[in-house]
């Protein structure tokens, strides 16, 4: 007897919301990513190392490629939890992160994404749920650059890194906190 089940809708969304290890712990507790690579994206510079991107030199932001099946989350629900999880009004800046490569930037895989991103920013403006001007990037996805492997899950395996513990930790307690509903199975809440 044949499968007649669904194939699963694999979709991809591009995202800088300062430093990838933050971004990569929370996109990969949540329900529906298959998978996140953190990389370097938005610049001007064909395989840009690490040090290269923290130099300002190559234009690239720290971002996130993550892997979603559409079916169990939205693009829509990605950007929420982008939002949510990163301070979208600090202009190449998160925290004590300080650079071009720290800025908040959506780089959208076609015209679709890049209208849901501006809807989504412009309806939270309009709620006022920051207190200054989102300064969020909307641009259009060119290439990732998968960042050095010893980055790819970084906070999973060194939660005690003293960033990862002072950063990393609140920032994925505080995800899992506002969106315990959505977190993977298995995942702590």
């Amino acid at each position: 007897m044949p499968d007649e089940t669904t194939p699963s809708q694999l979709e991809t969304a591009t995202l800088g919301g300062g430093c990838f290890w933050c971004s990569e712990a929370v996109f990969g507790a949540l329900q529906g990513v298959t998978s996140v690579i953190s990389g370097y994206a938005g610049g001007h510079t064909d395989g840009p190392t690490y040090q290269e991107v923290c130099s300002g030199s190559t234009g690239h932001a720290e971002v996130v490629q993550v892997t979603f099946e559409a079916s169990l989350v939205s693009y829509l629900e990605v950007l929420e939890v982008f939002f949510a999880t990163h301070d979208p009004t600090t202009l190449n800046q998160q925290g004590a992160d300080v650079g071009t490569q720290y800025r908040s930037v959506v780089l959208a895989h076609g015209e679709a994404q890049a209208e849901v991103a501006r809807a989504l920013i412009a309806s939270l403006t309009a709620e006022r749920l920051f207190d200054r001007p989102i300064v969020t990037e909307v641009v259009p996805f060119e290439r990732f650059w998968p960042a050095e492997a010893y980055h790819q899950g970084y906070f999973a395996r060194n939660p005690q890194q003293p960033y990862c513990a002072a950063v990393v930790s609140p920032k994925l307690a505080k995800f899992r906190a506002r969106f315990r509903d959505r977190l993977k199975a298995g995942s702590p809440a």
